[in-house]
């Protein structure tokens, strides 16, 4: 089976040159060719000499998610739904990956664009408001399938490309329990001489693993950080996030505390309004306790209706939420979902697909 190549690191490239007979610095031209030049054909790197490039074509792989679907909204975004092939889902020799398909969405604004990436392909937290928790975790994406995301999104979109490109982990998946090709993936994405995002453009949520926040404390280059809250208390919380038994609110706010920002960062706390249930004036304001003193934002997220048991908010209550926090200094932000009119709720499209699956008659 060829090597795939696609996720690796530098280090990486260069020690597979010199495995194959090569100065390292050909790894750092195919380093070059597939993250600054997002050149995938070996037969047109044309800096490397002909031989090596007929042997890594013979040898070697750079995989692509090929895209099944793609829906496009009304408001300029993209919803695509990917398909990961066999195999390619394991960094590991002779373990086999199932196939899988993941979901990206591309959405344009003015001056930017916006990459909500996969890192799981389904969720283990089975959090009840989100649509990925019916699929169950599926398996880990590999750090190039999560670049791939980007990477085909971005060719996808070329001849509308704005200057600014943004990157959120915030798509199927708990990057946190996939951290090392999550870090990995996001490394490439930040390196200068790789896909060159800064760390203000590129932002991970995790539902709370506080181990997994407290690896990313440590790392040298890191996306910022993003918290997926949703509740004001301990069994509010629990009811929606049943992760929060294993990593507590109290805790979860204590780790947030000791969580060390750099000097142009806020902390983003994403909170879902489910209506009746978490988006009264007491919720607001318990809210404002929790986070008083953090150096912190808050993105409020009127829910986006798909088939579960919850209710969108009522925009006045929306509006009194946000108040409430603004009125406590706690800048707060109402962020509806982008392209609910091609089914935007995470999950949609692949509950979708397995659906069409399950529909067409076995092979004869």
């Amino acid at each position: 089976m060829p090597t795939e190549l696609l996720g690796k690191s530098l280090d990486e490239l260069r020690a597979l040159a010199v495995s194959l007979g090569e100065p390292a610095f050909r790894g750092a031209q195919l380093y070059h060719s597939f993250y600054a030049e997002r050149q995938f054909d070996f037969a047109r790197m044309t800096a490397l000499p002909a031989p090596l490039r007929r042997r890594l074509a013979a040898e070697a792989a750079v995989t692509l998610p090929r895209i099944v679907r793609r829906y496009a909204s009304a408001d300029g975004s993209i919803r695509y739904l990917l398909e990961l092939p066999e195999n390619s889902g394991t960094d590991r020799a002779n373990e086999q990956a199932a196939p899988a398909t993941i979901e990206t969405v591309f959405m344009p604004s003015e001056g930017r664009q916006t990459i909500c990436v996969s890192t799981q392909a389904g969720c283990a937290v089975n959090c009840s408001f989100c649509l990925t928790a019916t699929l169950g975790l599926i398996r880990n994406l590999t750090a190039g399938e999560i670049l791939g995301q980007v990477l085909v999104s971005l060719a996808e979109n070329a001849p509308r490309l704005a200057p600014r490109t943004n990157v959120v982990f915030m798509g199927q998946g708990e990057p946190l329990l996939n951290y090392e090709p999550t870090l990995a993936a996001a490394r490439i994405l930040l390196d200068p001489e790789a896909l060159a995002l800064t760390p203000r453009h590129v932002t991970l949520s995790t539902s709370g693993i506080i181990p997994g926040m407290e690896l990313l404390a440590r790392e040298p280059v890191r996306p910022k950080l993003a918290i997926s809250l949703n509740a004001s208390t301990q069994e509010q919380r629990t009811q929606l996030m049943p992760i929060n038994q294993k990593y507590p609110l109290a805790k979860l706010i204590d780790a947030c505390r000791r969580y060390p920002l750099r000097s142009w960062e806020r902390l983003t706390f994403e909170y879902v309004l489910l209506g009746g249930f978490n988006d009264r004036p007491e919720d607001a304001r318990r809210v404002a306790r929790l986070l008083s003193g953090l150096r912190a934002k808050v993105n409020l997220i009127p829910w986006n209706p798909g088939e579960l048991p919850y209710q969108l908010p009522a925009p006045a209550a929306v509006e009194e939420f946000r108040s409430i926090l603004i009125d406590r200094a706690i800048p707060a932000f109402i962020r509806y979902s982008r392209g609910r009119d091609v089914m935007a709720a995470c999950g949609q499209l692949a509950l979708i697909e397995q659906s069409i699956t399950a529909r067409q008659p076995a092979p004869a």
